[in-house]
């Protein structure tokens, strides 16, 4: 009886480490075949059959439709992964939306539907404003490669601008992106938002404020100075400033995208005057109508 007991005990410990080491959730349901098929046999295909079938079944909808975008995403089978999404999200919880919010962003920019990836980021921005994102909570649970971490509303709102300026810079409307980085950085500055920024200066002929920008990077004057990629980046940036002559020709501001300067505006408005609706976040932000002016 005692040695049955003990195998029996090393069988459960060897099953438990099991599915720790391969992250594979417990149970013999479609959800857990389908990411036994992702993690452990590396069979994507197989992995999206039985994310289907999990879907289909009710199985943990929102971890299902989520895990099928990222693998489908890694076959380049985006547009699919897109359709699948806006599809059956109406499936999913409320909590799980802003997470396949972030999955479609990612599709967006991965199959390059940059107007598409521009509205969805100027609903959640807009969300935020209005007190609803994080269920009017100050931070969310996050997770990346495995692990947990907390995000604030604070640097959400960084990291929805600094996607929405990417955005803006793949149309070359770099006034538009500008914009949006300057507002980006008054909230949660980062080098590599900064290195983006004196991209778009330097397309707007304004190598003065550049190079201004890229010297806080490279005297580690912002959060991120000390990450190779962007002080790699920012030398490089540097490289290419004096490589320039100054345009005497004003940029070309076709194109600027005047509704959403307009929307942009009243955006910061509504930050402003009505402190019960707002998060604290929200007061630290001032209007840009220099910049905005067209």
């Amino acid at each position: 009886m005692e040695g049955s007991s003990k195998r029996s005990s090393k069988g459960n410990k060897e099953k438990d480490m099991y599915h720790i080491i391969h992250k594979v959730p417990y149970g013999d349901t479609p959800y857990v075949k389908a990411k036994h098929a992702q993690l452990v046999e590396k069979d994507p295909e197989a992995a999206i059959v039985w994310f289907w079938k999990a879907i289909n079944a009710g199985d943990r909808v929102d971890s299902a439709l989520k895990d099928m975008a990222v693998v489908m995403k890694q076959l380049d089978r985006t547009e699919e992964a897109i359709e699948a999404v806006k599809s059956f999200r109406g499936l999913c919880s409320k909590q799980a939306q802003e997470s396949l919010d972030n999955v479609l962003i990612d599709l967006y920019k991965k199959c390059g539907k940059i107007e598409e990836q521009i509205d969805l980021l100027k609903r959640k921005l807009r969300s935020i404003y209005q007190g609803e994102a994080f269920n009017g909570k100050p931070t969310r649970t996050a997770r990346s490669h495995g692990k947990k971490f907390q995000v604030s509303v604070k640097q959400e709102t960084s990291r929805l601008l600094g996607n929405l300026g990417w955005a803006y810079m793949q149309k070359s409307n770099f006034m538009m992106a500008e914009v949006v980085y300057q507002k980006a950085q008054m909230i949660d500055p980062d080098a590599n938002k900064a290195c983006n920024l004196a991209l778009c200066l330097m397309k707007q002929g304004r190598y003065e404020e550049a190079y201004s920008v890229i010297q806080d990077v490279l005297q580690g004057r912002l959060p991120g100075s000390d990450d190779c990629k962007s002080r790699n980046r920012a030398e490089e940036l540097i490289l290419e400033l004096r490589s320039m002559q100054p345009s005497l020709e004003p940029p070309d501001l076709v194109g600027l995208d005047d509704d959403f300067v307009k929307g942009l505006e009243q955006l910061m408005n509504e930050w402003g005057p009505f402190r019960s609706k707002r998060l604290p976040i929200f007061e630290e932000i001032s209007s840009f109508r220099d910049q905005l002016a067209c």
